[in-house]
């Protein structure tokens, strides 16, 4: 039999019960789907994660107070066991370290600010004036802070646009004086409007000099230190320098975690990749459920059809046309199936990409190769059995039980 025939054999089965093989299809076409939108929500997660900590600047290494590893005994530890904080005075000391490009100490906080009889609550961000290129902001209007003396508090602030329509609206907020906490300042400049990005509104942010940020807050420590280095494969060694410069400042106790963007990024990238793999592998368990759906289908079929399988093996039909034959329909719904569900599941990352504009919620094309794949192979094998029955049936009791 010429595959024309058999293709058109398996078309008039399937269309000749129309309920029975839209079942079928449509429980393949949901594990097909399902595995579509589960994978675009899970590397629509790591693109997102990723993409907002690249934003965070370019060569990044960063400091934080505080140790993360486990370590021995060390006896500058028996004389002081409490780690101690990053000062502005250590990230100075790390402007004169080969391989460093700029440094930026941070300290955060949330404030009040108020002008023009309005009030309002912020995030405040104590900041050098290396901060702004850093982190890639642009200025709208005005220019950056000051660069001067880090421990000096300039009574200056750069706010966020959200910021700016809020308390000025049409009015120009360039040079007036607001008061952040308790503290007059005047606005020197306002960013270009950036949005959310680490949980962190830009739009709604204050910059003010790192030292009056310690003075509104209370404090001498910094939440971070930011350090660009020249080039990237300049990080490690600038790592390790700062790490290095920071324990002789602390008299030889490794009380600070160093860490670098690319680590943070690679670790991000390994466990949200690992997660989309998981999800993707719970979805294609359907596939299998659908693929026991389709045998069921097919074994009722080879039930219902024994005439026909006795006529045409009456007719010298060898078992291995049969066989193939009921492999053609299984193949024929398991690709109907993988089709419409890959049409669903495109539509439903679509539909979240509309939903969620900021979350590139795309499948991945190897997870839409394995689910169509997946789906062909599944009813294939579960459509083995079925064709084997239907290939053994002797021609003489088929066309009995038929009549």
């Amino acid at each position: 039999m010429r595959l024309a025939d058999r293709l058109h054999f398996a078309r008039a089965a399937v269309t000749g019960a129309p309920l029975r093989s839209a079942l079928s299809v449509l429980a393949m076409s949901i594990g097909v789907a399902a595995v579509v939108v589960l994978t675009a929500l899970g590397d629509g997660a790591r693109r997102y994660v990723v993409g907002q900590f690249s934003s965070i600047g370019t060569n990044l290494v960063i400091a934080l107070p505080g140790r993360t590893g486990t370590g021995g005994f060390n006896p500058a530890t028996a004389i002081t066991s409490t780690p101690r904080d990053l000062t502005i005075d250590d990230a100075a000391s790390l402007l004169r370290l080969p391989g460093v490009a700029r440094v930026a100490p941070l300290a955060v906080g949330t404030s009040e600010i108020a002008a023009q009889g309005r009030l309002r609550e912020v995030m405040v961000a104590g900041v050098s004036s290396s901060y702004v290129p850093m982190r890639n902001f642009e200025l709208a209007q005005g220019q950056n802070l000051p660069d001067d003396d880090w421990n000096r508090a300039a009574p200056v602030a750069i706010i966020g646009h959200k910021i700016r329509d809020e308390l000025f609206g049409s009015t120009p907020a360039l040079g007036q004086l607001v008061r952040v906490g308790d503290r007059r300042v005047r606005i020197i400049g306002v960013l270009k409007p950036v949005g959310q990005g680490l949980g962190m509104n830009t739009d709604e942010l204050v910059i003010v000099p790192v030292a009056l940020a310690q003075a509104l807050f209370n404090s001498n420590t910094l939440f971070r230190v930011l350090i660009e280095a020249n080039s990237r494969p300049a990080i490690p060694e600038v790592r390790e320098r700062v790490l290095q410069r920071l324990k002789e400042r602390h008299r030889g106790e490794e009380d600070v975690t160093v860490i670098t963007q690319d680590a943070v990024l690679a670790t991000f990238d390994r466990l949200l990749g690992a997660l989309t793999l998981a999800v993707g592998g719970i979805a294609a368990i359907s596939l299998a459920v659908a693929g026991i759906l389709v045998m069921n289908v097919m074994l009722v079929a080879v039930t219902q059809r024994t005439g026909e399988i006795g006529l045409l093996k009456a007719l010298g039909a060898p078992a291995a046309t049969i066989r193939r034959l009921f492999l053609s329909e299984a193949a024929m719904l398991s690709a109907l199936g993988a089709l419409l569900g890959y049409l669903l599941g495109q539509a439903g990352a679509f539909l979240l990409r509309q939903l969620f504009p900021v979350f590139p919620a795309y499948a991945p094309d190897w997870a839409v190769f394995a689910a169509l794949a997946t789906a062909l192979l599944t009813g294939l094998l579960f459509g083995v059995l079925p064709a084997r029955r239907a290939a053994r049936l002797d021609p003489v009791e088929a066309l009995m039980k038929h009549g």
